[in-house]
């Protein structure tokens, strides 16, 4: 592994404890330029997680609590009235940082979670005709609670789709839980935190996700795996081309904190619920349907020759 991936690793696992497949996950997400879904039941760690993603990286972040009478402007930013100019100025709201912890985002209303489709997007947020900018890089982490929940509002394919992977810690094994019973607070642990790679070392590391090699024959078997989704009757829609540009970028992503300059299909495959399962929404038939999303994926992959 890349000397500077292992360190953020470790410092992360210090934090959450027993999640390191998630933790490694969540890097990896980062590390490919993409933003990042953490859904889980509250208390499982997934606001400990962001904020020790942001934290480690030394980068600026701002927590927005996301609530149902939460605005766009509250987040994007409001234009006003300076009386001694004579004309509006911006003033930049909170998504105006490099990682954006966007905790619980499903409690807004559909309206202010749309207010982050052109940031994560594009980079940028228009207001008043004029596009500003977002600082470089820009991530949001986001969180969400089970759709079961009271107070929620499912988030659109359209804002889903923004995310490059949506991970879950789930609840820590009995050895896990005795090391955080008995341990420091988190919260105390995190006031330790410094930081475990350089922006410039950050920077780089994502350049050289675009540097790892992808044979023909690696596409091809991403290929297969899309007309498998598109084509099996599981879903009520296959994985879009941008679905599929995803899953190599993750894959790259893989292959580095593997120490390899080439991806293998090994590699598709360790990413590919993460980076897919929450684009899809399972068919509906005359009996129903049980299997999630992730379940049926399984069963793609193991039925997909390589």
């Amino acid at each position: 592994m890349h000397r500077n991936i292992q360190r953020l690793s470790e410092q992360l696992n210090s934090i959450i404890i027993g999640k390191e497949p998630q933790v490694k996950l969540a890097v990896v997400c980062l590390i490919a330029g993409g933003h990042l879904l953490i859904e889980d039941l509250p208390g499982v760690g997934k606001t400990t997680l962001s904020h020790a993603l942001a934290m480690s990286l030394g980068l600026k972040f701002t927590r927005v609590q996301f609530t149902s009478d939460l605005l766009p402007a509250d987040i994007t930013g409001i234009s006003v009235f300076n009386r001694e100019r004579q004309q509006f100025e911006f003033h930049p709201g909170p998504v105006f940082s490099q990682v954006l912890l966007a905790d619980e985002i499903n409690r807004a209303t559909p309206k202010s979670q749309s207010a982050l489709l052109e940031a994560m997007e594009e980079g940028q947020i228009s207001a008043d005709g004029v596009t500003h900018r977002l600082p470089v890089p820009f991530f949001v982490i986001a969180t969400q609670n089970p759709s079961h929940q009271l107070g929620t509002h499912p988030l659109p394919e359209s804002q889903l789709d923004r995310f490059l992977m949506r991970i879950s810690l789930g609840y820590p094994d009995k050895q896990a839980e005795r090391a955080l019973l008995k341990g420091d607070d988190r919260r105390t642990l995190m006031n330790t935190l410094g930081t475990a790679m350089s922006l410039d070392a950050f920077l780089s590391l994502q350049q050289q996700v675009r540097t790892i090699f992808v044979s023909d024959k690696l596409v091809d078997y991403i290929l297969t795996l899309a007309a498998a989704t598109r084509h099996s009757g599981l879903f009520a829609e296959g994985m879009s081309p941008r679905a599929s540009l995803a899953l190599v970028q993750a894959a790259r992503a893989w292959a580095l904190t593997e120490g390899r300059d080439h991806a293998l299909p090994e590699d598709v495959q360790a990413v590919f619920i993460p980076v897919i399962a929450h684009r899809l929404r399972t068919a509906t038939t005359s009996q129903g349907r049980t299997e999630t999303s992730a379940t049926l994926l399984r069963k793609i992959l193991q039925e997909t020759a390589v």
